[in-house]
């Protein structure tokens, strides 16, 4: 018999479980210990391959210090909810896989430790730019080339002649 794939509602909660607990710097070692679990269980809890159940998440919640409503923050699930009346607009693109990575957890603490809000805005500014240029094919000159062949040889010695 062929396994089933995890409820899409599980990897969310589990996701979030992930986030938080790589944003607090708490290893599955360690909440696993808080939780009385193995570091197995608390992965399979975090890819959504086991569900977790209320009683569990509120532990979680405690441990990780935030309310249980934290790991629905933001949910979005197709076909699903659709015509009860309290549903919000669509969602921003957001990427919960990518926030979740080493790389995603460091810029979003660096981001955060910003104390100043004009600059916190500023540099939210700067990356929807940058992430704006990536969309439409642009490298860091603005000029589409990338650097690359005998067009963008050419491009660069008519900038560096003021052409």
């Amino acid at each position: 018999m062929p396994r089933k794939s995890p409820n899409p509602i599980d990897v969310y909660v589990g996701g979030r479980v992930r986030m938080r607990r790589m944003l607090v710097g708490m290893s599955q070692e360690k909440l696993g210990e808080s939780l009385g679990l193995t570091f197995q269980q608390v992965q399979k809890y975090e890819k959504g391959a086991n569900r977790i159940g209320a009683s569990r998440l509120y532990q979680i919640a405690h441990v990780l210090g935030v309310p249980v409503e934290f790991f629905y923050d933001g949910i979005q699930v197709e076909g699903q909810f659709e015509n009860e009346g309290m549903a919000e607009g669509e969602p921003a693109n957001f990427d919960l896989d990518m926030l979740s990575t080493s790389e995603g957890i460091q810029l979003n603490s660096a981001f955060f430790a910003i104390r100043d809000p004009k600059v916190r805005k500023r540099v939210l500014e700067l990356v929807k730019a940058l992430g704006e240029t990536s969309e439409i094919g642009l490298d860091d000159d603005g000029d589409g080339l990338n650097g690359n062949g005998p067009e963008a040889d050419r491009h660069d010695s008519e900038t560096a002649n003021g052409a």
